[in-house]
């Protein structure tokens, strides 16, 4: 992506506040991994995208990496389109310059390289394509109009090197009407972030352009979503750190449409509670034998068996995309074996 540095990359990437494990459920409870905050109250996947579907415009958020991530994407995104096939999926892998060749795509005009080689993916976004590829096979399949939101990927970089004022007139053009700079909310979150990793990022040393870019990136997105939404529904799926708490891109987009909104932030089981980062948590297994093994000083014992790699998201999406995700957090001596990719976590609640 090569965005602002190292930090921003770990916040896109889902380096949001850490948020938590649900409470252990009654003895003998069939436990679910969707904890709906507003009432603390475990749901299903049908619950949740009948939630989504009474609002105009639903957040899911991912840690780019991980396939499972991904495959619930999906999940909403066919739950949505089931109800209502008048929906848009917007997306902040593709920036807005190219609408024209998403319109192509969406309309079956184009294969997979050609989407490929015309939006410059691997010079834009960079990772895995088998990770997005499913969710954008189904956007073609049932001709659902995609847009791209991000801003054009070398601007923010230019912006936290050099401030605003360094951008020349044609990036300059690219920027929203209105930017942000003074949530201190958001912007502690930033700073937070940004004084544990700025002696790594060399050329970032004034905070203040720092976060301007941050701000820039979240109200560029945030326009793009408010020029895009028309009567109909809007599914975005953007990293976990641009919808976290609400004050990156949801509240912005807010402020410009009026439009009502649900969040769903995929988290892991192992991370500490935060009840205010989205309206729903959605709980997934570690996504490599590193964190794995990290649930050992947990409440986990967790076991990796075969081969210890990440998988394809190739791997993954041969499977269902639910419920081979969830992380039954259950009764004293709930187990679950589960096959991921072709390694096997198994999961002991003690």
């Amino acid at each position: 992506m090569g965005l602002v540095g190292s930090i921003l990359v770990l916040l896109v990437a889902g380096c949001a506040p850490a948020v938590g494990r649900i409470d252990n459920p009654a003895e003998g409870s069939d436990p679910t991994p969707i904890l709906r905050t507003e009432d603390n109250r475990r749901i299903g996947l049908d619950q949740l995208i009948a939630d989504l579907a009474d609002v105009q415009v639903a957040y899911v958020g991912e840690r780019h990496t991980h396939p499972a991530h991904h495959a619930a994407q999906l999940a909403v995104l066919d739950g949505l389109y089931t109800i209502n096939p008048n929906i848009t999926v917007a997306m902040e892998m593709f920036d807005v310059t190219y609408q024209p060749v998403l319109d192509r795509w969406s309309a079956g005009k184009l294969t997979e390289a050609e989407l490929l080689r015309q939006t410059h993916w691997y010079a834009n976004w960079k990772y895995d394509f088998d990770l997005y590829r499913e969710i954008l096979l189904f956007v073609r399949k049932h001709r659902i109009r995609l847009v791209g939101i991000n801003i054009p990927f070398h601007i923010p970089s230019k912006i936290s090197v050099g401030g605003l004022d360094s951008l020349r007139p044609p990036d300059a053009a690219y920027l929203p009407e209105t930017v942000d700079l003074d949530h201190p909310e958001h912007r502690s979150y930033v700073e937070r972030i940004y004084r544990r990793h700025h002696p790594m990022l060399k050329g970032r040393e004034d905070f203040e352009s720092f976060y301007a870019a941050q701000a820039v990136w979240e109200d560029a997105m945030a326009e793009a979503i408010a020029r895009h939404l028309d009567r109909g529904r809007m599914l975005v799926l953007v990293g976990n750190g641009h919808i976290v708490r609400k004050f990156g891109i949801p509240d912005r987009a807010l402020s410009r449409t009026g439009a009502p909104f649900r969040t769903v932030l995929p988290v892991s089981a192992e991370d500490p509670p935060d009840p205010e980062a989205g309206d729903y948590l959605w709980y997934f297994l570690p996504n490599s034998p590193l964190e794995a093994e990290r649930c050992l000083d947990k409440q986990y014992i967790c076991q990796i068996d075969e081969s210890i790699r990440a998988p394809r998201a190739s791997e993954i999406f041969s499977f269902p995309p639910t419920p081979l995700f969830y992380l039954p957090i259950g009764s004293a001596r709930h187990r679950l074996n589960t096959i991921y990719g072709k390694y096997r976590l198994t999961y002991n609640n003690i």
